[in-house]
């Protein structure tokens, strides 16, 4: 019956994490559509990579089409160094954002105005449902792709971090848009789209932000602390389940006297409400708990790289014994 009942929980959550990317996909493909693209901010990501190009062919060739097209090839080439797991799971989140963008940029552009006028407004509301929609997705163990590729592309071959590279990255897409096409001087162009350069980094700030809240941090490491008399099946299941390691302590409960075993688990921040409900599945009445990491390094988790200088080979002694003359 317990079996039965943690197959049933477990399959429950897998549905409930597909609800909510989905929903999270919808979100930031609204955001995008009806409040950022209609008033020409080029954002950051591939779906600014998608803006830029929709308004350099004079709007011929779709933002979605565009996005998914480079989605794929770069997944292409990140197979090898991301792995099969982060790949697979991508397609879905990348098909699923181009056909909801594609569907709103239909919709919303052929509106022929903004649904709000204020580009000022629209552009903070675009960008605060936007971060929630793409939280949403990462918190429940989803991913759209875009910039996060490279980005983890970057940190797998480098020591830049993954938030560093999306940054930079982001930053490059949107200084792009200064070179849409427009009629006039240089001069008359840095005046035109400089506004505009300004809030498509005020859009990319804000969402990663409002990201950032939804997932309680970036990339951040959770270590869990777990006492519990089931403490076998919680470990198996965190090692077939969550596909994460557990170390098995003995411990002593000075109150009882008695021998217990303690848990001791690290996990991505992402990845921590997974494990929580797998413990929370087997024993409700599991002492459990959490704390944030700065930093966990290892197998499974990131790589410390340094550049260890080689050693100088020491150099032969002078010698300073005195020559006696006979």
């Amino acid at each position: 019956m317990k079996t039965i009942l943690g197959f049933a929980t477990s399959k429950r959550s897998l549905l409930i994490d597909y609800f909510f990317i989905i929903m999270g996909i919808f979100m930031y493909a609204f955001g995008f559509c009806a409040f950022i693209l209609p008033h020409k901010i080029v954002m950051g990501g591939l779906s600014g990579v998608g803006t830029l190009v929709y308004f350099a062919s004079d709007e011929r060739i779709p933002v979605a089409v565009t996005q998914y097209v480079l989605n794929l090839v770069l997944l292409a080439f990140a197979y090898r160094v991301v792995g099969k797991t982060f790949v697979v799971r991508t397609i879905f989140g990348a098909t699923m954002i181009s056909l909801s963008i594609g569907a709103g940029e239909a919709f919303f552009m052929n509106l022929g105005h903004p649904i709000i006028e204020d580009i000022t407004m629209s552009a903070i509301l675009g960008a605060i449902v936007c971060g929630l929609g793409i939280g949403t997705v990462l918190i429940h163990n989803g991913s759209t792709g875009g910039t996060d590729i490279i980005a983890s592309m970057v940190n797998k071959l480098s020591n830049v971090s993954i938030g560093r590279a999306m940054v930079v990255t982001d930053i490059v897409i949107v200084s792009s848009s200064i070179f849409l096409p427009y009629d006039g001087t240089f001069g008359a162009r840095l005046e035109a789209r400089v506004p505009f350069l300004v809030y498509g980094y005020v859009v990319t700030f804000v969402a990663s932000y409002c990201a950032d809240m939804i997932i309680t941090g970036n990339r951040q490491a959770v270590q869990f602390i777990i006492f519990s008399r089931q403490w076998e099946k919680i470990a198996d299941a965190v090692n077939n389940e969550a596909k994460r390691g557990v170390t098995v302590l003995d411990g002593e409960g000075w109150y009882t006297k008695k021998p217990v075993k303690v848990l001791l688990i690290w996990c991505r921040k992402i990845e921590a409400p997974g494990i929580m409900r797998l413990v929370k599945g087997i024993d409700d009445d599991a002492f459990i708990t959490q704390g944030a990491v700065n930093g966990v390094f290892g197998k499974g988790f990131d790589l410390y790289k340094v550049r260890i200088k080689p050693k100088k080979q020491p150099s032969a002694a002078p010698d300073n014994t005195i020559q006696l003359q006979k």
